[in-house]
């Protein structure tokens, strides 16, 4: 709302004087828009349009949707206009029309009594609505600070940790969304997605945010990027400088370990390094190269909990953090081979059954060729604790009802339970 009612009389005069927006408040009178929609219907360039929506400002407001409607005010500005526009010619006791200035001066008097009658009206209307508008801000509040990474963060790390010169760059906010990832245990996850531009080059990131911390980073680049520092040459100099301004950006002790073990590995060779708990693989192969780091604990690599990062032409294209995030529940393995994991999925598709539109599918034939076990560790509660996991793809002989032509079946690598059974199609 407005700081002051002399506030209001400037936009409502400002909008009023001019034509296109006098017809952009007409046409939102009528039903609201979108903009591309005003822009189709107006007829000027988009960059006129949102200089005309800018000094609209308190007479509109923007949906979710993205379309724009009246606020209160503004359909107040439009009664306003209504009323001039349609009022007969005012006639002197000696039957001539008033002069213009009379008439303009009329008009303020119009516009004054309808504001003073709409901002009443708001004034009222805000007072009984205040208690549950209040609760409801609130709560909104404290779920964007429990949730919300902030852009600055995200500037940040492209500034501190991929040093990029951001002073360079156009920089444009596409996307940021949050959500609660119940597969994750209730995991706050924000994504930001910026394009950074200039007249030389493009990048388009996107940043992923965990628990308010950086968990993937991602970019695309056309051109050369520009950077606040010299880069190093070589690949491994370049990831230890990464793991550096990392551990700097996030305070995390389980980055130290991992740059002393790039001490281990040559320029030129793929290598895999075991120190303790930490596996970390190396594949390099010119100026590209992978590098994982992933816990490891009797003989078990649970993939989610690692670090890894991609250079493709010498520049870090992703970088992706799991570490932080996930425990391990057991490292115990009774199912340690794809053999047992498709024994048990054979036996625990026997009878099983499923139902499309109200009719049941039963007597289907497995394949023993081909089939498919992948190990993956994955999570079997609320929490974020780590358990080894066989997922098998079983082929069926056709394609059945619903278009099924696999089943999958998960099965539990400590004690060889069933996890689930789900239809496949595709």
């Amino acid at each position: 709302m407005p700081d002051s009612e002399e506030e209001i009389y400037s936009i409502m005069f400002s909008s009023l004087k001019h034509p296109a927006r006098r017809k952009i408040l007409r046409m939102l009178a009528e039903k609201p828009m979108t903009f591309s929609q005003m822009l189709e219907a107006i007829g000027v360039s988009s960059s006129h349009l949102t200089y005309h929506l800018e000094n609209l400002g308190e007479l509109l407001s923007k949906a979710d949707n993205g379309k724009y409607r009246l606020s209160t005010f503004g359909e107040a500005a439009v009664n306003t206009m209504k009323i001039v526009e349609e009022a007969p010619a005012v006639r002197s006791r000696y039957g001539l029309p008033l002069s213009l200035r009379w008439r303009s001066i009329l008009a303020v008097l119009i516009i004054a009594v309808v504001l003073l009658a709409s901002f009443s009206y708001v004034q009222y209307a805000s007072l009984s609505q205040l208690s549950d508008d209040n609760k409801l801000l609130q709560s909104r509040y404290d779920q964007l600070l429990s949730w919300s990474a902030s852009t600055d963060d995200a500037i940040a790390f492209l500034q501190n940790v991929i040093q990029l010169d951001t002073g360079e760059y156009q920089a444009t906010l596409l996307r940021d969304t949050m959500e609660q990832r119940s597969d994750l245990g209730g995991v706050a996850e924000e994504i930001l997605s910026y394009s950074l531009t200039n007249s030389e080059s493009q990048i388009d990131v996107i940043l992923r945010f965990r628990n308010q911390k950086l968990s993937q980073y991602r970019a695309l680049f056309e051109g050369s990027p520009f950077y606040s520092q010299p880069q190093p040459y070589t690949l491994l100099d370049a990831a230890r400088g990464v793991l550096e301004r990392l551990n700097s950006f996030e305070d995390t002790a389980y980055l130290q370990k991992m740059l002393e073990m790039l001490d281990q590995v040559e320029e030129t060779e793929n290598a895999e390094v075991v120190e303790d708990n930490v596996k970390l693989t190396a594949s390099i192969s010119g100026r590209n190269a992978e590098l994982i780091w992933q816990y490891t604990e009797n003989g078990v690599d649970f993939s989610p909990k690692s670090l890894s990062l991609i250079f493709e032409s010498g520049v870090l294209k992703e970088l992706s953090d799991g570490w932080f995030l996930f425990t391990i529940e057991t490292a115990t393995v009774t199912v340690s081979t794809e053999q047992q994991a498709i024994a048990i999925a054979r036996n625990a598709v026997e009878g099983f059954t499923w139902t499309v539109d109200s009719v049941k599918v039963s007597g289907f034939t497995v394949l023993e060729e081909p089939v498919l076990a992948v190990f993956h560790p994955t999570l079997r509660s609320g929490d974020l604790a780590l358990v080894p996991y066989w997922e098998v793809t079983l082929y069926l002989d056709k394609v059945y009802t619903g278009g099924v032509n696999r089943i999958g079946v998960g099965v539990w690598a400590d004690n060889g339970e069933v996890r689930r059974i789900r239809t496949l199609s595709g």
